[in-house]
């Protein structure tokens, strides 16, 4: 059975991890990816990438417009196993943790936990303030799964590429998944 996982990909430095997360899904047969890219990750895509966003795009199954809210990832009618937002910029973090549904990719992960499916938050900034702290606690409160991209040397981790797989990895296993690339812990 296939499994179908929308990927939100929002304005934050660190947008390589939701490529990452695009190039990991691609290696399973059995998963249709939809993607939500916002107007800030684009920015960043164009900055910190050796990619253009036509080739981030071309990762993806299906790809939506971050503004049009009747898509069909809008709507829980369409069933999905979930969501990953990679990164989850703090704009984003507080929409989600507010439902303030103003764009496709909040939207998106709104409907994924009203209809109780998973959605993985990768959020992206260092150090972190009051507010900030207050609506990681309130989505983890909310049943979303906050993943933040920790720094891993349990398993020989050496690049920043094995750090990456590593986050990779353990977003991946949310989802049943286990990505070839990721190194666990082995006692």
């Amino acid at each position: 059975m296939t499994k179908r996982i929308i990927v939100g990909i929002s304005g934050a430095s660190g947008v390589q991890l939701g490529i990452a997360v695009l190039k990991a899904l691609r290696t399973f047969d059995d998963v249709e990816t939809h993607l939500v890219v916002s107007k800030g990750a684009k920015v960043i895509i164009d900055r910190e990438c050796d990619v253009t966003l036509e080739q981030v795009e071309a990762l993806a199954d299906v790809v939506h417009d971050n503004h049009n809210l009747a898509a069909t990832i809008s709507s829980g009618s369409f069933c999905t196993d979930g969501m990953i937002v990679a990164p989850c910029s703090m704009k984003s973090l507080s929409a989600i943790a507010n439902a303030y549904d103003d764009d496709l990719l909040v939207r998106a992960a709104d409907v994924c936990r009203k209809e109780g499916r998973k959605v993985v938050l990768i959020p992206r900034e260092m150090p972190l303030n009051q507010a900030h702290l207050r609506n990681l606690l309130r989505v983890a409160e909310d049943g979303y799964v906050v993943c933040p991209p920790m720094l891993t040397f349990y398993n020989g981790c050496k690049t920043t590429d094995d750090q990456v797989d590593h986050v990779v990895g353990k977003v991946l296993m949310q989802f049943g998944l286990e990505f070839d690339r990721f190194r666990p812990w082995e006692g």
